[in-house]
This record gives structure tokens, C-alpha cells and sequence, in this order.
């Protein structure tokens, strides 16, 4: 009944959807090349909370837990699970105090109204998963800019979005670039959990009546920690803390 009752929903969702992105991409481009950074950045942040807001229509809600315990004015590398999309504008909506950038794959990088614009011009790494070497060499460069700016880097290092919330091996590499190269930042561990349940049936039609959370786990300074040894403690608390 749930899926029957979901198809029109959806369609609406959808249409709602395509038209913040179209719309705020015209904005987006106004506030970088007229008003500059931070003016895109607030464009970017209000677009993600309309796109929050549209998934109410789904009967989604929010619990983003553990804000309290980031540091301010202090460059972080937020590290997550994957579950779907829906992961996305949380964090850009919720932390946006914390301007976050992402480590994305790079063909992410054209052809989506706004979310290609932000990608490429509001700081963060677009990877070829193919070319090694590219995809370190601009982690390094995302790492070196949140450390200089005191901004925030969300990565996921599954590498892909788990299936029915089932998380997968953590990559090392990308933490191990980040870990090296952004040196007075804090790993943050963050567990998401039923994000999936949006995507439960692709992507049409889209789940219903689901509640996402976020939880922000204690951030761990990197200065304290050899690079094996947060690795560890984050994957660890971010699994543990996913729901079965």
C-alpha cells in the first residue's frame, strides 16, 4: 500500500526537487561571481535546507544528533557511512556553521543544475576513481584548504552508497591524504541510519514515513592519534553505532 500510495507522491517530490536545483543554480552563480564566497555558500546552505524541507513531503524527518561537540574555528574531517543521497543535504544544511566540503566522484562534476556548480567552485575534491594519482592529488588539495580555513570535509569511505544500510570496508587511502596533509584537524565519526529506506525501492517510487538520523560521535584530535589508530576507532564507532 505504502508503494502504491508513494508514486504520486514522488513525482511531486521529484518535480519540487528539479526546480530548487534549476532555480538555485542561477542563484549560486549571482552570489559567487557577484558577492563572492560567502554569498555562495549561504545560497548553497539555503538550497540544501529547501531540499530537506521538500522531503517532508515523503513524511521524512530529521534527528541530527551531537552537533554540541564540534570544535569551532577548527578544520574537520567528517567521516561517514553511506546509505543514499538523502545523506547529502543534511550535512550541508545542519553543519553548515562548519562549511562543508565533500570528497565526490568527478562525474558528479557536470551536468546536474547546482549540485555540479558546487562541486566545482565551492571547494571540494572531485575524484577520478579510475586515476589514483588525480584522485590523491586533489584530496590533498581539499585537506591543505580546510586546514588553512578552518572549514570541514565530509568524506565516505565506503566508497559507495550500502545497501539496505549494510556498511562496507572503510578505503584508507583518502583518510590516510587527508589525515597527512590537513595536520590540526579532528576526525569526526558520524553514523547515519535510514537514509536507505529512501532509495528502499530505487529511485522510484521513494520510500515513505522515514525518520533519518545523524549522530555525531566524539571528535578525535589528529594530533593525538598515528593515523592507524583513528582509523580504527572511527570505523569502529561508526559501525557500531548502525542500525541492523
Amino acid at each position: 500500500m505504502q508503494k502504491i500510495l508513494s508514486y504520486p507522491i514522488s513525482i511531486v517530490y521529484y518535480i519540487l526537487f528539479l526546480f530548487w536545483l534549476c532555480v538555485f543554480h542561477i542563484i549560486q552563480w549571482v552570489c559567487l561571481n557577484v558577492f563572492g564566497y560567502n554569498a555562495h555558500r549561504w545560497s548553497v546552505a539555503i538550497l540544501n535546507l529547501f531540499l530537506v524541507r521538500t522531503t517532508h513531503l515523503l513524511g521524512t524527518t530529521y534527528n541530527f544528533k551531537g552537533r554540541e561537540k564540534l570544535p569551532k574555528n577548527q578544520p574537520l574531517i567528517i567521516v561517514s557511512n553511506h546509505q543514499s543521497l538523502y545523506d547529502i543535504p543534511p550535512y550541508i544544511w545542519f553543519l553548515r556553521a562548519w562549511h562543508p566540503k565533500f570528497i565526490s566522484k568527478k562525474e558528479l562534476g557536470k551536468g546536474i543544475p547546482s549540485v555540479s556548480y558546487n562541486l566545482k567552485h565551492g571547494g571540494s575534491a572531485l575524484i577520478d576513481r579510475k586515476d589514483g594519482k588525480q584522485a590523491l592529488a586533489e584530496i590533498k588539495k581539499c585537506a591543505e584548504f580546510i586546514n588553512k580555513n578552518n572549514y570541514s570535509v565530509v568524506i565516505f569511505p565506503e566508497g559507495t552508497r550500502a545497501k539496505k544500510g549494510e556498511p562496507k570496508p572503510f578505503s584508507v587511502n583518502g583518510l590516510k591524504m587527508l589525515y597527512k596533509f590537513a595536520p590540526d584537524a579532528y576526525f569526526v565519526p558520524v553514523t547515519i541510519n535510514n537514509s536507505w529506506k529512501l532509495a528502499r525501492y530505487g529511485t522510484f517510487p521513494l520510500g515513505l514515513g522515514n525518520r533519518l538520523e545523524f549522530q555525531v560521535h566524539e571528535p578525535l584530535k589528529i594530533s593525538d592519534y598515528t593515523f592507524e589508530e583513528i582509523f580504527e576507532k572511527t570505523e569502529k564507532v561508526i559501525k557500531d553505532h548502525i542500525k541492523k
